[in-house]
């Protein structure tokens, strides 16, 4: 079923993308292919119908389970933190301090990613309090919840858009800056993934670096920001003031406990939370095999088959799906993260070439995103200059 089934051999073999990784069931049965362009021949609302009803039930009881049992965990941790590793010896604290670090960094981005469901009403049926959720979990991981919610759901409203997308999104050829030839090597791309997953999160809420170009500063802290409306001003200084008050927690936190052990016990995992947010966001939508579109040929529902399912291994479970089911999220937003699994096997069999799963190694799909996916451009020759693929020579 989908396009795949009528493509001819010699239009699969125009698809390939050369010396890649095999793409599409995970198995390796498959070799990466790019994503058809053409206007699939199903439509949404087939879609939908594929994937079983109760897919789209939302519990209250079920998803503040996962709330509880990802707050109990990172509960553990942090006792861990303040009550056992101050009793080991220098050597154990060492090593101890990091394992503590990467698990609860971990931990806490299934909460982000919670409270990012609430933000697509995908928690209850209770919009009031989805948003009450999300705006406690997101205030105590410094996220401006209604800021973020408002930009990122433009982002779902124009994902693969060129002109109208709001995050990562993709330069043209002329649009990249002079210095990016000298970054275009092995140290120059290693600087680059780190200083983009240590700071790129919050340098896009304060200065929308990596954001959907804008006339002026835009800003997730500024109500008045180009990014929002009118009507959504005072919500965003609704999450200003959440992140007023979390902040000053912390303020009262190091005045008794210093400003050190704040860093230990809360900022380093944050930083960890933030590095993974950029890192889960950057591959879920960048792939050599994945299409942008100008104004002229996008439309809404091949932009948000511009996407990948990636495999994280256990941290799949950790993350609550949102990076092995991302295709399905983007597709069906305000669908639990407990349905996705479901829900997309039941997609795949209708969007055949139109899905995209890639199987390759966290560490190896960061490396190849970041050495092939530098700018877009339209195939040289190409009738559809309106459809880009991802470039890296300079």
């Amino acid at each position: 079923m989908g396009a795949g089934g009528r493509m001819t051999s010699k239009e699969k073999q125009t698809r390939m993308v050369e010396g890649e990784m095999p793409l599409g069931t995970g198995a390796g049965d498959k070799a990466l292919h790019r994503s058809p362009t053409e206007k699939p021949a199903f439509t949404v609302s087939q879609l939908k119908k594929a994937i079983p009803r109760h897919c789209f039930e939302r519990s209250v009881l079920r998803s503040f389970s996962y709330v509880f049992h990802d707050l109990f965990i990172a509960a553990v941790f942090l006792y861990f933190a303040v009550a056992v590793i101050p009793k080991l010896s220098p050597s154990l604290a060492l090593a101890a301090w990091p394992l503590y670090w990467a698990l609860q960094g971990c931990i806490l981005t299934g909460v982000w990613v919670i409270a990012h469901e609430c933000g697509h009403h995908a928690f209850s049926d209770y919009a009031a309090l989805d948003d009450a959720v999300g705006f406690v979990l997101h205030s105590a991981l410094l996220v401006p919840y209604f800021s973020w919610k408002y930009s990122h759901r433009r982002h779902h409203s124009n994902t693969g858009s060129i002109d109208r997308d709001e995050v990562f999104v993709p330069k043209r050829r002329a649009e990249i800056p002079w210095f990016n030839k000298y970054l275009n090597n092995p140290l120059g791309r290693v600087s680059t993934l780190a200083v983009t997953l240590t700071l790129g999160w919050p340098l896009y809420l304060a200065f929308n670096v990596s954001g959907r170009p804008y006339p002026r500063l835009a800003s997730h802290f500024d109500p008045l920001s180009p990014i929002f409306s009118i009507r959504e001003r005072a919500q965003v200084l609704l999450s200003d003031a959440g992140l007023m008050a979390v902040v000053y927690g912390l303020y009262r936190l190091a005045a008794v406990y210093s400003f050190w052990w704040v860093v230990r016990v809360y900022g380093v995992p944050l930083l960890v939370v933030n590095g993974w947010l950029v890192l889960i966001t950057f591959l879920q939508h960048t792939h050599p095999a994945l299409p942008h579109y100008d104004a002229s040929e996008w439309d809404w529902l091949r932009g948000a088959l511009a996407t990948v399912d990636r495999d994280y291994g256990v941290l799949n479970k950790v993350f609550h799906d949102i990076t092995d089911t991302h295709v399905a999220h983007h597709l069906f937003s305000t669908m639990p993260h407990y349905h996705a699994m479901e829900a997309t096997k039941a997609l795949k069999q209708v969007l055949g070439e139109y899905y995209q799963y890639d199987g390759t190694p966290l560490p190896k799909a960061m490396w190849r995103e970041a050495r092939q996916c530098l700018f877009v451009e339209a195939d040289e020759g190409s009738k559809r200059k309106g459809v880009l693929w991802y470039r890296n020579k300079l």
